[in-house]
């Protein structure tokens, strides 16, 4: 029986890098979503295409990390990780199409895994699988399949997404809890603003800034860098290389701009929210060294021109900008920043209003 599966891409409203040092974030789940179809069958492999490529890959169910690369790496991955955790694979034909955009920093890779884990587990009748479980199963699949030392945050937000809700991440205990989020009931609208400049996970800078937290941590005789968010920034003194003691600075205070985050959105008070965007865009360019200045541009022009605020969203070195903007000031801000880029010599944005959207689940 042919099973359809379709999962969301994500934005991250606040708090970049945190996951995997165990503290705080808050993504929303995106209105843009991948979707798998799968037919099983009495193979030894799935047969799988893309919208995206012109080749049919075959994955041999007993793959293993190295064997597949690319785009299809991903679905391999999730085949290898459902194996390696006892659950059953059937072979079978797979399709996918998509409207998340690739390299945007919208998590492309963690729709593609959640929805391709999903079709399988559902064809295979494994439907003990919990959301948390199949989060674990997926960031396993791009960890040691795909060798992208991603957190959990993607495919979290991308399985437990709500609508008009953002979703409070505590990764020390993998907690996940609603939080209001309509900024159009309050006549403010969310603007993703696409750069354009393409990134890569998988590459060294990604792996550069998990690897210096991690010696902050261990300066800090601590085993992740949230045993210390309540020491204050004082103690930082004791991480011994200045680099370091900045990217430790960004994750303490970035956990602390997220539950602040939490607190304005209860409150509606999307001024403060926007305030907060912009101290975390800061953070993020002076200590984590994440920005880059096409990115830096179009963030500062959002707030120059009427945005209560404006941050880079996802991991850094190129994709998504977003902003909040009064609704009626919308179309100007987005002029401006086009204006900005087009005399920088960068390519055009494309700029869209967003909303928080449901997540991961069956499809028609």
């Amino acid at each position: 029986m042919t099973v359809r599966h379709a999962a969301p891409g994500r934005i991250n409203l606040i708090g970049e890098h945190t996951d995997y040092n165990l503290g705080f974030a808050l993504p929303i789940a995106l209105p843009q979503r991948t979707v798998v179809t799968f037919t099983p069958g009495a193979n030894d492999a799935i047969a799988v295409s893309s919208d995206r490529a012109p080749d049919v890959v075959r994955i041999p169910l007993d793959t293993a990390p190295g064997d597949v690369t690319g785009w299809a790496a991903y679905v391999a991955g999730v085949i290898w990780a459902l194996r390696q955790a006892g659950h059953p694979v059937p072979g079978g034909t797979m399709s996918i199409t998509s409207d998340v955009e690739m390299g945007s920093g919208l998590s492309s890779s963690a729709a593609l895994e959640c929805a391709a884990l999903g079709a399988i587990a559902s064809a295979a009748g494994a439907r003990d699988i919990d959301a948390k479980e199949q989060a674990r199963l997926a960031q396993r699949a791009e960890n040691d399949y795909v060798g992208a030392p991603t957190g959990l945050l993607d495919q979290l937000a991308s399985l437990f997404g709500q609508t008009s809700t953002a979703l409070l991440i505590d990764f020390r205990d993998l907690t996940v809890a609603p939080v209001p989020f309509d900024p159009d009931s309050s006549g403010v609208t969310l603007l993703l603003i696409d750069s354009r400049a393409r990134h890569r996970h998988a590459g060294g800078d990604y792996a550069a800034r998990r690897a210096s937290c991690e010696r902050a941590a261990a300066d800090l005789q601590a085993p992740s860098l949230r045993e210390v968010q309540d020491r204050g920034l004082s103690a930082l003194a004791a991480v011994k290389g200045p680099v370091d003691a900045r990217r430790a600075r960004h994750v303490l205070t970035e956990n602390r701009r997220v539950l602040d985050c939490v607190a304005a959105l209860h409150h509606s008070d999307f001024a403060e929210v926007g305030r907060i965007f912009t101290a975390s865009q800061a953070s993020m360019r002076d200590d984590f060294e994440i920005t880059t200045e096409h990115i830096d541009l179009i963030a500062d022009t959002a707030t120059r021109t009427g945005a209560l605020g404006a941050r880079m969203t996802g991991g850094g070195f190129g994709g998504c900008v977003i902003a909040l903007v009064p609704v009626d000031r919308a179309e100007l801000v987005g002029d401006a920043i086009r204006h900005a880029a087009r005399e920088a010599g960068f390519e055009q944005p494309v700029i869209t209003r967003t909303r928080a959207a449901a997540g991961a689940g069956p499809c028609g």
